[in-house]
């Protein structure tokens, strides 16, 4: 299964959620990219830095552009807000069923009765659940953007999607027990 992972400028959200995932989960094909970003080489040594501490790796990262190709390419595509998912459904209009939120998929996953399907038939169902419940604020939907707001606020976000990574694993059967990446620093 493919996985897009897509924030802003792909410098802190979409990379801390690429690398944990892919690090949770090396079964899966991960990547991430941003709706204002640049190709640059190396990864913000802010989030570089909160990725150690939650046994992440930087090695190898490039932030990029969000692309047609980069929607239609992936099985899942994963915004940190809703405007990040609507920009990906803009770009490759056909893609809307396999675009959401990370927490939007979460919590539409939470829905689904019976045995859960296994990916990609996962997607669709998630995206039948669209439509049956009132969405939340869009706030609830999003992570807050860390740019430019210190390391404490980008920390916090980390913890987050920490969490958020590992329910999406539950959810799509994938990756390592819980507890497999966690906050090494307080030990």
């Amino acid at each position: 299964m493919r996985v897009l992972f897509v924030c802003t400028g792909n410098v802190h959200r979409s990379v801390l959620a690429e690398c944990l995932l892919a690090r949770r989960a090396p079964e899966l094909t991960v990547s991430s990219a941003g709706t204002e970003a640049r190709h640059v080489t190396g990864m913000d040594a802010a989030t570089r830095s909160v990725l150690i501490r939650f046994g992440g790796s930087a090695e190898g990262f490039a932030s990029r552009p969000l692309t047609a190709d980069l929607v239609a390419g992936a099985d899942l595509v994963l915004g940190m807000e809703r405007e990040h998912r609507e920009a990906a459904v803009r770009l490759e209009p056909v893609a809307m069923r396999r675009c959401f939120t990370l927490k939007e998929f979460l919590r539409l996953a939470r829905g689904l009765q019976g045995d859960p399907p296994a990916p990609p038939e996962i997607v669709a169902r998630v995206a039948a659940e669209r439509g049956r419940v009132l969405a939340p604020p869009a706030r609830a939907d999003g992570f807050e953007d860390p740019w430019a707001k210190g390391y404490d606020v980008l920390l916090a976000c980390a913890a987050e999607l920490d969490e958020a990574v590992e329910q999406l694993c539950g959810v799509l059967g994938a990756g390592y027990a819980r507890g497999a990446v966690r906050d090494i620093s307080a030990q």
